[in-house]
């Protein structure tokens, strides 16, 4: 279901069913790889999450190894699915623009009741600006991870020195991830951003909600439907004219 405005609802769908699933493919596939990476370290044993009921697995680390690997096939390939579907549509909403920094300082503000929120778009500044640096964290994890596991694989006696850099750049962008997780739970939390969770389980939020935060958002999407209903009803004026224009004319007798 495209971007649609259900009023006698009050609601408005700004996910189709295509995005939730990539976005919880992405979420719930980062989380196992934060986990089993963690355990792999090893820190389960460590910390005593073996004597959890159900977690003994833990401290094995070829079950983590795998379970490691299965999570990164779908984070890869939910993450290449992401590009390619969006780019294929021309939908780039999410990407940063220009003025997204002071912006984002200005809803910020607003949040804590200093100042008056701007009317957003679809998506808030601060949301394009930590998309692009959740994008290059991935990228970069992807990358690494694909290196190693390449090595693990088919190369054992691949460069020391690749493989070096590769851990590092690994390790380095595993503890940025986890910080833009913590980040990213944290905006759910804040009051004003609520509303924006219901969208991520159906797809929709209220109507109320987003004419009064994401008054531009709306308006692209009525400027979309009002055109077309004119057109319609152009086209229905000109089929009435060219049937008319088609009935034989009475020749009067003379």
């Amino acid at each position: 279901m495209a971007e649609e405005i259900i009023a006698d609802k009050n609601l408005v769908v700004r996910h189709n069913v295509i995005e939730l699933i990539e976005h919880w493919a992405i979420a719930v596939s980062g989380l196992i790889l934060l986990l089993t990476g963690i355990f792999e370290l090893p820190m389960a044993k460590r910390y005593y999450i073996i004597t959890i009921p159900g977690l003994g697995w833990t401290a094995d680390f070829i079950t983590s190894l795998y379970l490691h690997y299965s999570a990164a096939l779908v984070f890869t390939a939910a993450a290449i699915f992401h590009m390619v579907y969006h780019s294929g549509r021309g939908e780039f909403g999410l990407l940063p623009r220009k003025g997204d920094f002071s912006a984002s300082i200005t809803v910020i503000k607003s949040m804590f009741g200093f100042g008056k929120e701007p009317p957003m778009h679809k998506y808030l500044p601060e949301q394009r600006l930590a998309y692009a640096g959740m994008a290059f964290i991935i990228l970069m994890l992807i990358i690494s991870g694909l290196v190693k596991t390449y090595k693990n694989i088919y190369a054992p006696d691949i460069s020391h020195v690749v493989v070096l850099w590769a851990t590092w750049i690994h390790n380095i962008f595993f503890v940025l991830f986890f910080l833009a997780f913590l980040a990213h739970m944290a905006a759910i939390a804040l009051r004003p951003n609520w509303p924006m969770v219901r969208g991520i389980f159906t797809g929709k939020v209220r109507l109320d909600y987003a004419r009064h935060r994401h008054s531009l958002w709306l308006a692209e999407i009525e400027k979309i439907k009002t055109p077309s209903k004119k057109k319609r009803v152009i086209s229905v004026k000109r089929k009435a004219v060219s049937r008319k224009s088609k009935i034989p004319r009475k020749v009067k007798a003379k």
